[in-house]
């Protein structure tokens, strides 16, 4: 941001007037239907028993793995009762082989307290995945990544996304060198997108060093509370008769495909890194690769307009 700043590509005045949206971070995951995930708890702790030499009395997973194939043949179909039939026999089976494991722990007294600490978390979260159901609130969605939550945005194509709730800030109008980010960070816990507004502008002030006067929401925000001395300007608002609000108001839909290549070019739709850190890290992460992008492109204007002053060859520039 420094940079764009000093090079005229972003002005302080844009800096001032910002638009603010969530989006959702998704994770790297598999879909998570009950055989999977109960089939990878199976595989997880058979996993662990391989590791630290525990010799189990039966290992389920050609039995899991069976199951599975049955139920998604099974689940959308006539033999729907026949797949939860699989179902319901998949979670007898990983119970019976937590409590082997948790046996055999015991059995070795206190020179197993080290192992007992390996399998801790891993029981847990199978435990967890075998007793869980479908209203159930803070479920586990992933056995690699239990952090990740469902969050659903009202898509029609996309009804619940697996992941978790980002929110971005972008200049309101479009400065020289193009719409910069200025603002994005991760909210775990999937909160109400009202209460993120003072976070998200707090975090803005914080980046630009400059004061934010007015933000741009959508109807999600209704209710945010702000105390701040930003003014908020929700879209769809009637009575607005500046013609200058009114005018950015309607730009407050140019964040949206700020979001489609933050998720395209960046690596917001598809999150590698671990655990919540790993979210946060991956969402400043592509706010910088986005303003980066802004940045090349900009100096190569920049250097095209200085040669072409000069009568020079273009500098072939790498894309």
């Amino acid at each position: 941001m420094r940079v764009a700043l000093a090079s005229g590509a972003l002005s302080p005045q844009a800096c001032a007037r910002i638009t603010v949206d969530t989006t959702v971070q998704t994770k790297a995951v598999a879909h998570p239907t009950d055989a999977h995930l109960l089939l990878r708890a199976m595989e997880h702790v058979c996993r662990l028993a391989r590791k630290h030499g525990l010799k189990l009395r039966q290992s389920f997973l050609r039995l899991g793995r069976e199951a599975r194939r049955e139920v998604a043949r099974l689940i959308h179909g006539k033999g729907h009762k026949q797949a939860l039939r699989h179902l319901r026999k998949m979670r007898t089976w990983l119970g019976r082989l937590t409590r082997d494991v948790a046996r055999k722990i015991e059995a070795l007294g206190e020179d197993g307290a080290d192992i007992a600490r390996a399998f801790a978390d891993t029981l847990e979260l199978a435990e967890k995945v075998r007793t869980q159901q479908a209203k159930d609130k803070n479920k586990v969605y992933a056995l690699h990544a239990p952090e990740v939550e469902c969050i659903a945005k009202g898509k029609a194509r996309t009804r619940y996304e697996f992941g978790v709730k980002t929110s971005i800030a972008v200049t309101n109008g479009r400065a020289r060198g193009g719409q910069f980010i200025l603002g994005m960070h991760a909210l775990p816990g999937n909160p109400f997108d009202g209460h993120t507004l003072s976070g998200q502008i707090a975090q803005v002030e914080r980046i630009t060093g400059i004061k934010v006067t007015r933000a741009y929401v959508d109807r999600g925000y209704k209710g945010h509370g702000h105390k701040g001395e930003a003014e908020v300007y929700i879209s769809h608002t009637r009575g607005i008769t500046s013609p200058t609000i009114k005018r950015e108001l309607r730009r407050r839909n140019a964040i949206e495909p700020i979001i489609g290549h933050a998720k395209a070019d960046g690596l917001l739709e598809r999150n590698h890194l671990k655990g919540a850190t790993g979210d946060a890290i991956n969402a400043i992460l592509v706010a910088a690769g986005h303003n980066l992008r802004l940045l090349i492109a900009w100096f190569a204007a920049f250097l095209r307009a200085i040669c072409s002053l000069w009568l020079l060859p273009e500098p072939a520039l790498a894309g």
